[in-house]
């Protein structure tokens, strides 16, 4: 049986290998100690940009490494790899959050992870106004700065289809508002946040509505209001105007209001109401038909939403514009003559016509 075998260093052997491994273990802490100095150093420092502001848009889905590479294509002078490295020590890398983002001159490397983590992206406007057509609100859409395009060349009847409404007219059913999103956003989602605040708001309004009112369904407030929306020149006078056309339903008055009727009209409405417009039948002119129109012809705000469900308490049938944006009320076809001559043929009760 054999002894193993150990090999013997000499005592001087091991003192040599130790002179020479402490100091070679000391350069590499003080290489260490550097290094990390200096990335302590960096990441306090302002980052160097080839522009006053870079911004970037971050896809949902992106890497860290394709976000630090974005962030040094758009503008960002320092090195990819590095500013990667940065996100994976943080550990932080996996909270980036996607969206445009707007980086200043003076931000620090931890300005930008902080400003991505928390997902404070740069954002834009858009502003939907009350009475607008879907027509006027897709314009809108089509020209805001930053906003993808996704809807183009869709149908009004598909753009519906894909928020989740396939056989809805897509008038009325957007709430006039102004929408924030980040920029390279798609339009479609600026139309689902405006079509699920209409949601709450048109239900808000029916929750609210005054009993016996003859308005079957919340779509049928919601196509009073657009038409509230569009006669109404003051604001205070719109729960006046609701009446009149809610006490019109009731006795099947027809409600004879011009805006149905151009909006009937459509693209061939050149801006001059005409006679025979008004005798020409479509589903939306109520001077040829009794009750409400098939559809909206509007976007209605807020205000014309509550005040559909909750008229005035008034017996008036008619409405006339003074011409300073209000409207003269009458209760019988008499007074109204008189209030027609008054405001709008400029003749007085002293002063008859020849």
């Amino acid at each position: 049986m054999h002894e193993p075998h150990h090999r013997v260093y000499p005592t001087s052997f091991v003192r040599q290998a130790g002179g020479v491994l402490r100091p070679l273990l000391g350069l590499l802490a003080i290489a260490l100690l550097g290094a990390a100095a200096s990335v302590a150093w960096w990441l306090h420092q302002p980052l160097s940009l080839r522009t006053p502001v870079v911004d970037v848009s971050i896809e949902t889905g992106s890497t860290p490494r394709d976000v630090a590479r974005e962030w040094v294509d758009a503008g960002v002078e320092t090195s990819p790899w590095l500013l990667y490295q940065w996100f994976r020590v943080s550990g932080q890398s996996r909270q980036l959050k996607a969206g445009s983002y707007e980086l200043s001159a003076g931000a620090t490397p931890r300005d930008l992870l902080r400003m991505m983590v928390r997902g404070d992206a740069s954002l834009a406007t858009v502003r939907l106004i009350e009475g607008w057509t879907f027509k006027r609100f897709r314009a809108e859409l089509a020209q805001a700065e930053g906003l993808k395009a996704d809807t183009a060349g869709l149908s009004d009847a598909e753009i519906m289809a894909r928020l989740g409404l396939q056989g809805v007219p897509a008038e009325g059913h957007f709430f006039p508002d102004t929408y924030s999103y980040a920029k390279g956003s798609s339009d479609l989602a600026v139309m689902k946040r405006a079509m699920q605040a209409m949601v709450k708001q048109l239900d808000a309004a029916w929750a609210q509505r005054q009993s016996n009112l003859p308005l079957s369904t919340p779509q049928d407030a919601l196509v009073l209001a657009s038409i509230v929306e569009k006669e109404t020149g003051q604001e205070s006078d719109r729960p006046l105007i609701a009446a009149v056309f809610t006490n019109r339903l009731r006795i099947g008055m027809p409600l004879q209001t011009d805006p149905t009727v151009i909006y009937g009209v459509g693209d061939a409405f050149d801006g001059n109401l005409r006679k025979s417009h008004l005798q020409t039948d479509t589903p939306w002119n109520t001077y040829t038909r009794r009750g409400l129109p098939p559809t909206p012809i509007a976007m209605p705000g807020k205000a014309a939403l509550l005040a559909a469900v909750n008229p005035a308490p008034s017996k008036a049938l008619y409405f006339v514009a003074r011409g300073d944006g209000s409207s003269a009320f009458s209760t019988t076809l008499a007074e109204h003559n008189r209030a027609v001559n008054l405001y709008q043929r400029g003749v007085s009760n002293a002063r008859k016509s020849p």
